[in-house]
């Protein structure tokens, strides 16, 4: 196949013989494929063979390919970390991709802390805590953890505590729910509090036959010691557990943990199932939805592409991994999985038998999960369609409105003075294209309409100086506010001679606001076009307070700071920037303090002196 461009061919040419990732671009310098070769040489070169011998997806990326950088690798095992890494980074549109994993709920339990918690977070980090999940929902989460602090007394309100007293039992603690470190921690307390955090770990973990036994043991150690109270509320744990567990279905009689993965594909789009199966019970199921997939991919290379994606971050490796299929990278994947295990994993593909027949279940309601996707996929692309083509016949557009961008100002008694920009793509939010303002005139007073012209004047400039953050520009401009909102907005517009479309949504009657017409647009109750808009004023309106939440907590610990001898400008940016509040600041050590930027041992003293003396602790 003949090369067009100097420079692919070139670098064609010097490809080494190495293991490694590679990088395909196209003109735009987008990456577009990420993939992994023990010898790259060979592999890339593959790709611009005779095209007749290429699989349609394949051409199609050739036909795109302008530019390629490759990355080295001292092993396959190195590569395959790499490319997962690549792709989680580029999210390249010809790479089958797990579908952006961070709306999915995870319970973290902070082993790190002496007295650990359980909190929802929604990123897995190597910060020596444990990962349980992923939940199919909050609400799953939730009702999870709420079991979990029920049946196990931990911290109930989510703080930090090191033991030494700084208040006093809060009500959970006479409830016998809380042990309560943040009045003080003996030594018995330390002892039970750990019991009660390794029976945490074993019940996430789904190892509660082994529970069962402890409590059982420590409720006999306690009856004999005549510590009855004791006795009596590891009986009460007891009962609750096994409650939890009638409630569980047996899946298989051997007691090994277990993934079950199962795949189904159609019309482009695909979902995968899995089941987690911990001691030969069924303790949770997910799907996850999988992007870059077509009719022409095969199967097992999205099977692939999602195990290597999936436990790149998972909470927990099992000791089996059940498959629909075989995967070419079957070794390489067992010997990672392996590491980030710790102990042997074992990737299966079952003919037959009970491991088949959970694939198979796998595979009934991963095909269930992807029809409910796409019904709700139709469902929401229909009323946003309608929702756009009455919001642009409302307004009198030429078209439906694909992009919105509403601007709100948010302000607290004259103090952090700040705007919004949101963005509605389709009928859809685009989290990726908000963008928040810090307002830069000199103001005494909240003044929105000025505030609003200054927003909207920067945004619009921006695009206008080749801003790539502000390059897309959009069909329909929305304040929050009324008629001297809109008349701001459209200042800013003819200033810079541009002509988009504007209305401001008024809060009390909840109507459109449009310039040069006298009355205002009044939206049916029932209209899609009206729920819309009000969703992405909403949204305008919380990320603009959230943002002054911000600005307004840093300045107000930046001047509580300065009361502090010793803690000029300089080092309070710099205690804010590390520990992000003063809450935090007096959680911390003097050595944490002192180890701050700029920080003297002397300086730290001081401010954990005042601290201490402000919460009167």
């Amino acid at each position: 196949m003949r090369i067009r461009y100097p420079a692919l061919r070139e670098k064609l040419a010097d490809l080494p013989t190495k293991p490694g990732c590679y990088l395909f671009k196209n003109a735009a310098g987008t990456v577009i494929y990420v993939g992994k070769a023990v010898n790259l040489r060979s592999r890339v070169r593959s790709y611009f063979q005779t095209s007749s011998r290429l699989a349609p997806k394949t051409r199609r990326l050739v036909a795109e390919v302008r530019d390629l950088d490759t990355v080295l690798t001292n092993g396959e095992l190195e590569a395959l970390v790499l490319e997962c890494n690549l792709i989680k980074r580029y999210r390249p549109r010809f790479n089958v991709r797990l579908r952006d994993d961070k709306h999915y709920p995870y319970l973290c339990l902070t082993t790190s802390e002496p007295f650990p918690r359980l909190l929802m977070t929604r990123r897995i980090r190597a910060d020596c805590n444990r990962y349980f999940g992923p939940y199919t929902s909050n609400r799953a989460l939730f009702a999870m953890m709420d079991l979990v602090k029920r049946i196990f007394p931990i911290v109930t309100c989510g703080r930090k505590y090191d033991g030494r007293p700084v208040r006093k039992p809060c009500l959970y603690h006479h409830m016998g729910r809380c042990p309560a470190p943040c009045a003080g921690a003996s030594d018995d307390m330390r002892r039970e509090y750990q019991q009660s955090v390794n029976g945490v770990i074993g019940f996430l973990s789904g190892k509660q036959e082994r529970i069962l036994t402890d409590l059982r043991r420590e409720m006999a150690e306690a009856a004999e010691a005549l510590r009855f109270e004791r006795a009596a509320r590891l009986r009460d744990q007891i009962m609750a557990v096994e409650q939890v567990l009638e409630r569980q279905k047996v899946i298989s009689s051997r007691m090994v943990d277990q993934d079950v993965i199962a795949f189904v594909g159609k019309d482009g789009e695909a979902a995968v199932q899995m089941f987690y199966i911990r001691g030969g019970k069924l303790i949770g199921q997910n799907h996850f939805v999988l992007e870059g997939t077509e009719s022409a991919t095969e199967p097992c290379e999205a099977v692939q592409e999602f195990v290597k994606q999936y436990y790149q971050s998972a909470a927990e490796v099992p000791q089996e991994v059940l498959l629909p299929c075989d995967i070419d990278e079957a070794s390489i994947v067992e010997s990672w999985l392996r590491t980030r295990r710790g102990s042997k994993v074992e990737i299966t593909v079952p003919v037959r038998g009970d491991k088949r027949r959970l694939v198979e279940m796998a595979q009934e309601n991963a095909a269930h999960a992807l029809e409910q996707i796409r019904a709700e996929l139709r469902a929401r692309l229909s009323n946003a369609e309608r929702a756009l083509r009455e919001l642009g016949d409302a307004l009198r557009l030429p078209e439906p409105p694909m992009r919105i961008e509403c601007f709100d100002i948010s302000n607290f008694q004259s103090d952090a003075f700040v705007g919004s920009m949101v963005v509605c793509e389709r009928g859809d939010m685009a989290k990726a294209e908000y963008r928040r303002f810090r307002i830069r005139m000199d103001l005494d007073h909240p003044d929105d309409p000025r505030m609003i012209r200054e927003v909207v004047s920067r945004r619009l400039s921006a695009a206008l100086e080749g801003d790539a953050k502000f390059a897309t520009m959009p069909d329909l401009i929305m304040v929050d506010g009324g008629k001297t909102q809109v008349d701001a907005a459209m200042q800013a517009m003819e200033e810079l001679g541009l002509t988009v479309p504007v209305c401001g949504l008024a809060k009390r009657l909840e109507v459109l606001v449009v310039p040069d017409e006298p009355e205002p647009v009044a939206l049916p109750r029932d209209s899609q076009a009206l729920y819309l808009v009000q969703r992405i004023r909403d949204e305008a309106h919380r990320f603009a307070n959230a943002y002054r939440a911000i600005v307004q907590g840093k300045k107000h610990t930046r001047s509580a700071l300065h009361e502090v001898p010793g803690i000029g400008p300089k080092r309070a940016r710099a205690l804010i920037k590390r520990f992000g509040s003063v809450a935090r600041m007096r959680e911390a050590g003097v050595d944490e303090l002192a180890a701050t930027e700029g920080m003297t041992r002397p300086a730290a003293e001081a401010l954990k002196a005042f601290l201490q003396q402000a919460t009167g602790s």
